[in-house]
Formats: structure tokens, C-alpha cells, sequence
């Protein structure tokens, strides 16, 4: 049975544009869905999570680790009696907005679009459910419910200062109430993204021979994970003992959320969801003995996997063709897909042509923007 607090059907803000509801499913089964059946969600195969969608097959894409997220996110929801189906929807949206080569692309895309506005991964997972979508007849987006819209929006938490034109272009016509936090659902879902990407990084680093098992093994949190393993399953191979170990270190951080969590639940004592946006703090989360041994860990995958030299040379040579393919666009609007040609000409201004522009780049898979630079820019 869900708690007072947790996301209720009945109970929804509802869509900005009205529809008739679902005789077979939920208000947030259909956000669900509609998510999993966008051409957004479907790019996400061949984006970027750290390494180039094509460096090979094992490693974790964008749509993997949204997939992923959305696993621990609905053992999360579950176990704090919250809607599991507003928690799912929250997590497999919550990369949309990426673009290509993963955080190096954002970064480049926020240089060059200082000028206009910035850019925002987060901002642009709104503008692509709420505009960019273009399938429906009735609007332009996929026309979610207001919960699955905040909890999109401001997942990580309240977003007050510097918004991203992208969310405060939407927020004018849709209040999300973005200075508070989210609701509980979608705290839920990004506690669930750190659990699988610190997860899923250290077993795609070991699959590239970033870092040794060994050295893992003198990790805080690791440590005991592998004197378990080897006590119980003494001579295990190389393979299966790392499996074994990383195995339960992702149950000690799924462990730890649901009992911090509701610890602090059950001390606010919340009667509905707008007391928890309006606590002042997320109620979801880590303890902090156990925070503070995860930072070592996201310390470790930093200097090991992320700012590893194989790594870095990738972010460099795709950021270039990042800035090769925005400045062509930007001189060359005629180079654009037919569709997206037809809102130039409706576009007004310098910045109106630069945010179309970005929405096109953003918007490709690895694989793609690599043929296009080689086809327009050699």
C-alpha cells in the first residue's frame, strides 16, 4: 500500500494539454511508456555513457544505464511503499537530454552555446518531451503529467538560480515549481542513478584494464565486499570473484538508501508529497559515514576511468568535431534535414537559429555525428 506521501493517480496536477485517461493503465504507466516508445529514448542506444558508443560492444550506453537506474529505482520505490511507476518513468527519462559523446559533448555544447542561452542536459530532456517529440496530433512533446515534468526537471534538486532557457521556456506555460525539491519518486530515481553508474563504471573500467581488481580490493567499501566473497567462495576465478564483490556493493549502496531513507521519513513525517518538496532538504539519500566512503570511490573513478589519458584523448577528439558541426550548421542552415530547415525559416534571430541548431546536434547518436563530421567536414 503507498504512503500518504507517495505520488497518487487520483491525485495528479495532470497534463498540459487534457486528454480522456487510459481504461487499462495509469496516468503515470502511460509517461512510462510513451518514454520507452520516443525516437529520444531509442537514440539513447548509441550515446555515450563513458566511452564512444563503438569502442565495443560490453561497455554501458546511455539507454543500458537508463535502464539500469530504473531497476534500482522501482527496488527503491517499493521498498519505501512510493509509486513504483512514477519512479520508473523518472529514471528511464532522465538522460534524454544527453548528447552525443556524453559529458564531453555537453561541455562542448555549453561553450559554444554561452552566447545563446547555455545548455543543460536536464533543461533539454524538458524540451525534448514537452516540444521536440513530434508525433502526437493534438501537440507537440509527449504531453507527460505534471509529476513526471518536475521530477524530470529538478531531480537532482531545486533549480532557483541561472535556469536553462530550455526549462524556463516550459515553467512560463507549466509550473513546475522549481525552487522546491522534487517529489520523493524522482529523489528516488536520483539516488538510483549514482548506485548505477558508480556501479556499472567499475565494472566497464575493469573490463578496459583501466584499473586492476587489486586495486579495487583497497578500496573502503570494496574491501569487505571481497574478504566476503573470499571467505565464502575461496579459489574463485578472476572473473567471477570481481563479479561476486562488485555484486555486493551494489546491494550495500541499495541497502543503505532504503534504510537512511526511511529513517528520515519516518522523522519528517510527512502527510503528503508537498511537505517533502517543502522539507529543505532530500529525504532521499545515503547515510553520511556511508556518503563519505562512497566519495572515495567516485574519487577513485575520477582519477582512474574518467580522467583516464585514453579517456581525455577521446573527449578531445570528439569535442573538436562537436565545434566542426555546430559552426558548419550555424553558416550553413541549408545543410539541415528538411524538417529541421522549416524551423529555421520560422526562427527569429541569431539565438532562435543557434538553439535550433543545438536541438539537431544533441539529438544524434555517437555513430551519427561521427559520419556527419566526416561527410561535411572531411
Amino acid at each position: 500500500m503507498l504512503k500518504d506521501y507517495a505520488a497518487q493517480e487520483g491525485l495528479s496536477h495532470g497534463r498540459l494539454h487534457i486528454e480522456n485517461e487510459s481504461r487499462f493503465r495509469t496516468c503515470f504507466q502511460r509517461d512510462r511508456d510513451r518514454i520507452i516508445h520516443s525516437s529520444a529514448f531509442r537514440r539513447l542506444k548509441h550515446k555515450t555513457q563513458v566511452f564512444i558508443e563503438h569502442e565495443g560492444d560490453y561497455y554501458r550506453t546511455r539507454m543500458t544505464h537508463s535502464i539500469e537506474v530504473a531497476q534500482v529505482a522501482r527496488t527503491v520505490a517499493v521498498a519505501l511503499d512510493l509509486n513504483e511507476e512514477l519512479t520508473e518513468a523518472v529514471a528511464l527519462a532522465h538522460d534524454l537530454g544527453h548528447p552525443p559523446f556524453g559529458h564531453a559533448g555537453e561541455g562542448t555544447l555549453r561553450q559554444l552555446m554561452e552566447p545563446y542561452g547555455g545548455f543543460d542536459h536536464n533543461a533539454q530532456a524538458i524540451r525534448i518531451v514537452t516540444s521536440l517529440e513530434r508525433h502526437y496530433a493534438e501537440f507537440d512533446g509527449l504531453n507527460l503529467t505534471w509529476e513526471t515534468l518536475e521530477g524530470i526537471a529538478k531531480h537532482n534538486g531545486p533549480v532557483s538560480d541561472d535556469i536553462p532557457y530550455a526549462l524556463a521556456e516550459y515553467n512560463k506555460r507549466h509550473d513546475l515549481e522549481l525552487d522546491t525539491y522534487a517529489g520523493p519518486e524522482a529523489q528516488v530515481a536520483a539516488l538510483a542513478d549514482d548506485i548505477a553508474y558508480c556501479s556499472h563504471d567499475l565494472h566497464d573500467g575493469l573490463r578496459a584494464g583501466l584499473f586492476s581488481t587489486d586495486e579495487l580490493n583497497e578500496l573502503p567499501l570494496l574491501k569487505g565486499c571481497f574478504s566476503e566473497v573470499d571467505a565464502v567462495h575461496p579459489g574463485l576465478d578472476r572473473y567471477r570473484r570481481q563479479h561476486e564483490a562488485l555484486r555486493r556493493f551494489f546491494g550495500l549502496m541499495v541497502e543503505d538508501v532504503i534504510e537512511q531513507s526511511a529513517r528520515r521519513l519516518a522523522e519528517l513525517a510527512p502527510r503528503n508529497a508537498t511537505d517533502i518538496r517543502k522539507a529543505g532538504r532530500p529525504v532521499v539519500r545515503f547515510s553520511e559515514p556511508f556518503k563519505e566512503r562512497m566519495n572515495v570511490v567516485r574519487e577513485f573513478l575520477f582519477d582512474r576511468m574518467y580522467r583516464a589519458p585514453d579517456v581525455l584523448r577521446m573527449r578531445r577528439n570528439v569535442k573538436g568535431a562537436v565545434e566542426d558541426l555546430f559552426e558548419m550548421f550555424i553558416r550553413r542552415t541549408d545543410l539541415l534535414p528538411e524538417q529541421w530547415r522549416r524551423d529555421v525559416q520560422a526562427a527569429e534571430g541569431e539565438t532562435a537559429m543557434a538553439r535550433i541548431v543545438v536541438d539537431y546536434i544533441s539529438g544524434m547518436t555517437d555513430r551519427f555525428a561521427l559520419q556527419e563530421h566526416g561527410r561535411l567536414c572531411g
